[in-house]
């Protein structure tokens, strides 16, 4: 066999790939990504029970991470020739995910900030555990996309749950909280039970988009 013939296949794959790239496996790397988000809401569930400052940079950390897998899959999006499903749908996805993280090191950094320097209290930890359960099913549900995207119905189901569940605990700590008399603890921990609140809705909008996949996938 002469030299040509052999590079003759390698040159042609080359072309090929050059006119057809490689497609990302998008559905892996929002697995990847979603895995991170329920690492880092757990990790605020566990700083929610302990007040423990190696947990708060645990999660500062985790954030950063975070970043880096946004920008990651945020740049392959952008790069790819085609994609599984709508690039606005994983845009948003990717986004959806990374906002939940940032709402976790918001909160952490707001507690242990010089203005706040606020302990954790019964509802922010209830709050926290409603948060990490709906986003592990979230979670879930984004890891099953590329194998068996109909279950996935089942796991946002299971976020939306914990999702109402996380503002029911925000009203029953807002009507306790306004029998107080400190008015700096109240307007403190309203600020923390905000933050906890609005974590749980970006829980929701992820969801959504999660739904919205589905739903185009099946």
């Amino acid at each position: 066999m002469s030299d040509a013939s052999i590079a003759a296949p390698s040159f042609t794959r080359r072309i090929l790939h050059r006119v057809f790239p490689k497609v990302p496996n998008f559905f892996a790397l929002l697995g990847e990504q979603s895995a991170h988000v329920a690492l880092s809401a757990g990790l605020l569930a566990d700083y929610m029970g302990s007040d423990s400052t190696q947990a708060a940079k645990k999660i500062v950390d985790a954030e950063t991470e975070g970043d880096r897998l946004k920008i990651r899959n945020l740049t392959l999006l952008n790069e790819a020739f085609s994609t599984p499903i709508d690039r606005e749908d994983l845009h948003r996805a990717i986004i959806n995910l990374d906002e939940i993280i940032n709402s976790c090191k918001s909160i952490v950094v707001e507690m242990d900030s010089n203005v706040l320097a606020l302990k954790p209290d019964k509802y922010c930890l209830e709050m926290a555990v409603a948060l990490k359960e709906g986003v592990e099913a979230a979670s879930a549900g984004y890891g099953r996309l590329g194998s068996d995207p109909k279950l996935g119905r089942a796991d946002a189901e299971r976020a939306d749950k914990a999702v109402r569940s996380l503002t029911r605990t925000h009203r029953r700590a807002l009507a306790e909280l306004f029998h107080d008399t400190d008015f700096h603890n109240i307007f403190r921990r309203k600020e923390i039970y905000s933050e906890l609140r609005g974590a749980g809705d970006r829980l929701n909008v992820c969801n959504s988009t999660l739904l919205d996949i589905v739903v185009k996938l099946c």
